[in-house]
């Protein structure tokens, strides 16, 4: 129990240390909103496997590269408050990496998207996604599971796990069941699958990881963007 104990709070600490950017770091903000944006194009226009692969190791090297930043920046003031010009080089050379890490992005984005531009027709790219379902729940669960990360960090408040405006848990729970709502023709089934989604943000509250506000937010989080994103596909 105690070494589950641990492994959980390891990935607490882990998360928290990516919302620690989103929250304190404009930029990363912008990296991370473009990165979903460019992911969701590349599901759009129906990149292939090694495609896909490609654009998101890219965007994860935006990332590391600036939480590595990030850290080189609070490591360099916990050492010293005064001006040194070895200080001011190690920060450019640190944000530098970052500058070259988002033209790659961009490069690797535009050889990978705007190329495909060229012939493709949108409404068959829409129809070819219709005609896969598991491909709108991905984008449904990822939009979902983004929204409730950004949300958090814009809040400041609560543990990427527990806590904070909206609850995870709750927005999740919702989604699976308008995912179930749109897909299955089976009544039992959506009600069931609506009872455990109740069930699960009711524990939230009785744990008392989240008020009432933060569980009915969460859930109308994930009905909300679950519902657009089956809505955009015209399922």
């Amino acid at each position: 129990m105690y070494k589950q104990r641990k492994l959980f709070d390891s990935f607490n600490y882990a998360i928290e240390g990516v919302m620690y950017v989103l929250k304190t770091q404009k930029n990363m903000r912008l990296h991370f909103l473009c990165g979903l944006f460019v992911l969701l194009l590349g599901i759009y226009f129906n990149l292939s496997k090694v495609e896909l692969i490609l654009l998101l190791l890219t965007i994860c090297f935006v990332f590391i590269t600036e939480m590595l930043n990030t850290s080189i920046e609070l490591v360099i003031d916990l050492i010293t408050n005064e001006f040194h010009p070895l200080a001011r080089i190690i920060k450019d050379i640190s944000a530098g990496a970052v500058l070259v890490a988002s033209v790659n992005a961009v490069l690797v984005g535009y050889l990978l998207l705007l190329t495909v531009l060229h012939g493709k027709n949108f409404y068959s790219n829409i129809e070819y996604i219709k005609q896969r379902p598991l491909h709108i729940v991905f984008i449904s669960l990822f939009v979902v599971v983004a929204g409730v990360m950004f949300s958090k960090a814009s809040s400041g408040r609560g543990k990427p796990l527990r806590g904070g405006m909206p609850s995870g848990h709750s927005a999740i729970s919702f989604s699976i069941w308008m995912v179930t709502f749109f897909l299955s023709k089976n009544i039992l089934i959506v009600t069931l699958v609506f009872l455990l989604a109740v069930f699960i943000a009711q524990s939230r509250l009785k744990l008392g990881y989240h008020s009432r506000k933060e569980v009915i937010a969460g859930a109308l989080l994930g009905i909300s963007l679950t519902s657009f994103v089956f809505y955009f596909f015209k399922f």
